[in-house]
């Protein structure tokens, strides 16, 4: 079954464009089905996938034959899983330049469009990510009529967060990638979710990486999924993985750039008072997070509430290609997110339980400090305004920014 994704539409926007396209993003995000989905209605289209090696092999040890057979003829040409490619910069650099073909790919996010590869296309290629759900996709197909209230006609009442909860709730606890939010029930998650966690290992870390020290690097991932949004303590980490610190920086790149974990830089300005180094860390997917720590109840009896807030709220902006950044001075006044948009930075705090407007000092020392235009606190259900600061429920972050 497909299901909308917003990025449709601007690949659609792209595809009489010269550039190759393409589609990165976790494993079972939904690339195949959507480029799929996209090169159902073309004529003359070409569709390959490169787990077949028999198609692989004569991409990478004679390019012109494959040329003659997959290329020449088709207007259009879709590669699916293209991480395989050993030459695929290369290559896609000889086709782009030889053939007037528009391609289009996806991969993983250790595919070919790594430093090996994007040297050969500078200016020949567009890339996109292609996320797991975000709320608004995700609530656009759970109950499209709420979907428009919120997101098209911009009206929130209490009836209508009444209505949302249950739904945002779940998104909360099981996360938004396509298979989960397609299974029936809580036990058919939670086993799509432990799949898609297995796979992960034995595809991204073991066939394609050739990790040795897979067994250390699950017990970074468990340890970061005990303390996201904390500061990294790499010390820590390194005691609990077993990693020297030149090997854990090294892996947690990895987490980073096989779409598992995203990094919160810190924002300053003054470098005497205020943190410019430790970075914090989020999980791209709550429900991902969830399977490593084994822990799938509801919201209303998690200790780790205020995480999984927060974690859902750095994925939602992150989603919405917006950089990541906290804020923590040396006497430790801390704000939870800071984002910059259009030369303006918003600040956002995220409470897990808030019954009515409530400002903490740190955030009051933000708005003392750099004046921002506005400001967002978000909570379970509360939606005020006291002058330039919003409150509001945190399922609507991504209206707000």
């Amino acid at each position: 079954m497909y299901i909308n994704r917003f990025l449709e539409g601007e690949l659609k926007r792209y595809l009489n464009k010269r550039e190759i396209l393409a589609v990165v993003g976790p494993r079972q995000s939904g690339k195949t089905t959507l480029l799929k989905h996209i090169f159902k209605d073309l004529k003359n289209a070409l569709f390959l996938d490169f787990e077949d090696r028999e198609t692989l092999e004569l991409f990478d040890e004679d390019i012109k034959s494959f040329i003659d057979i997959y290329v020449k003829k088709y207007d259009y040409l879709f590669i699916d899983e293209f991480q395989y490619a050993k030459e695929g910069g290369k290559n896609l650099k000889y086709i782009y330049d030889n053939y007037k073909t528009k391609i289009v790919i996806s991969g993983s996010s250790v595919s070919g469009l790594s430093i090996h590869s994007i040297k050969y296309l500078v200016g020949r290629i567009f890339v996109f990510t292609l996320y797991p759900f975000s709320f608004e996709e995700y609530l656009n197909y759970k109950e499209q009529r709420l979907y428009k209230e919120v997101y098209i006609k911009r009206k929130l009442t209490k009836p209508i967060i009444d209505k949302i909860m249950p739904y945002f709730s779940e998104f909360c606890i099981f996360g938004g990638y396509p298979r989960v939010i397609l299974a029936k029930n809580k036990e058919e998650k939670e086993t799509v979710l432990r799949n898609i966690y297995n796979t992960y290992f034995l595809k991204e870390i073991k066939e394609i990486l050739n990790l040795p020290d897979d067994y250390k690097l699950t017990k970074l991932i468990n340890a970061l999924a005990l303390q996201i949004g904390n500061i990294i303590n790499y010390s820590e980490l390194s005691d609990i993985t077993g990693f020297n610190y030149k090997d854990l920086l090294s892996h947690i790149n990895i987490v980073e750039k096989t779409f598992i974990c995203i990094r919160s830089q810190p924002f300053y300005t003054n470098k005497r008072t205020e943190l410019v180094k430790a970075p914090k860390m989020f999980f791209l997917d709550n429900g991902f997070r969830n399977i490593v720590i084994k822990n799938f109840q509801t919201i209303k009896k998690r200790p780790d509430k205020g995480s999984l807030y927060e974690n859902f709220v750095a994925t939602e902006l992150v989603k919405k290609g917006l950089d990541i950044k906290y804020w923590r001075t040396k006497s430790k006044a801390e704000m939870d997110f800071i984002v910059e948009k259009k030369a303006k930075i918003i600040p956002i705090e995220v409470k897990s339980n808030l019954k009515k407007p409530k400002f903490t000092k740190s955030f009051l020392s933000f708005i003392d400090k750099y004046k921002p235009e506005k400001s967002l606190i978000l909570s379970g259900e509360l939606f005020k305004e006291k002058g330039k600061i919003r409150f509001r429920p945190i399922f609507s972050v991504s209206k707000e920014i």
